[in-house]
């Protein structure tokens, strides 16, 4: 009796030491705990607000093949079929180099206009350890016009068919439903038709996503052009679009006043005018190719 009660003294003497043994080893677990980063994801649906670039890139190893289709205008009546009797379409790619980095070539059907373009994510929206309240992204782009020349007696030079455009992509995802994005923009043409356009053209775009269901969001671009020489002759760039996802694409359904599809056509270049059904109906198409499978799926 006596050996039962002195092993039963021990152990309510080192009862207390075991238990705040472990108290303290839970404590150091914790205090090893580090703060993590939650990023944004899914500002935007694809690479497009509508007919503008959004702060989104194709994830690394991923290629995205792009179908962009605008019909004529409305207001061209039953005799164009309201605008479907005519079409400019671009075919392009996208390739994510890294998640951070894409690069991408097409070809427009609009003054036979090839295009590589880069784009770079510089910031991510992000909460928790490292706090970003916008994304950020830069985009460029180099266009080739492939027309015939004009005055082919004359002496031309490949760099009179080059132009270029650079833009920053400032976004941010107020919340589930709701993104907004500014696109400061500058477009530069080493050749223009006449002395009364400019070569160097600055716009500012403003664009928003908002979620009307699981599936559908209503989208909205406008593109003010600072360049007032420009705006004498142009147009304000507006465009509504929605995005509706189907399966293994999204589809993109879309009215502009631009006929344009690349940003040297549409940011400097957009003649339509909204109230005089000068305005376009077209569509987007991505399709999404995985070329190179994230390391996490890799056996």
């Amino acid at each position: 009796m006596k050996k039962n009660t002195f092993y039963f003294f021990i152990i309510i003497l080192f009862l207390p030491l075991g238990l705040l043994a472990q108290e303290d080893d839970m404590m150091d677990m914790f205090a090893d705990e580090k703060p993590t980063t939650d990023y944004t994801f899914a500002t935007f649906k694809t690479t497009r607000v509508v007919i503008g670039q959004s702060i989104e890139n194709p994830a690394n190893g991923n290629l995205i093949f792009d179908i962009q289709h605008r019909f004529g205008t409305l207001n061209t009546g039953f005799k164009e079929f309201f605008g479907l009797d005519q079409a400019t379409t671009r075919l392009g790619f996208q390739y994510g180099i890294f998640d951070w980095l894409a690069i991408g070539i097409g070809r427009s059907t609009l003054e036979k206009t090839y295009d590589a373009s880069l784009k770079f994510k510089i910031l991510r929206q992000s909460t928790g350890a490292k706090k970003m309240p916008v994304s950020l992204s830069y985009f460029c782009n180099l266009g080739i016009n492939s027309l015939e020349w004009s005055e082919p007696e004359r002496e031309n030079y490949f760099s009179s068919r080059l132009s270029y455009t650079h833009q920053l992509l400032v976004a941010r995802k107020i919340s589930r439903g709701v993104s907004l994005q500014l696109m400061p923009t500058f477009v530069h043409f080493n050749l223009v038709e006449t002395t009364a356009e400019d070569n160097d053209v600055f716009s500012l775009g403003a664009a928003g996503r908002f979620k009307l269901s699981n599936r559908v969001s209503l989208n909205l671009e406008y593109y003010y052009l600072i360049s007032q020489q420009t705006r004498k002759d142009f147009q304000d760039s507006f465009s509504i679009g929605f995005d509706l996802e189907t399966g293994g694409h999204v589809f993109q359904l879309h009215i502009t006043n631009s006929a344009g599809i690349i940003e040297q056509h549409f940011v400097p270049r957009t003649s339509g005018k909204w109230f005089e059904g000068d305005i376009h109906i077209g569509f987007n198409i991505s399709r999404a190719f995985v070329l190179k499978k994230p390391k996490e799926f890799k056996e």
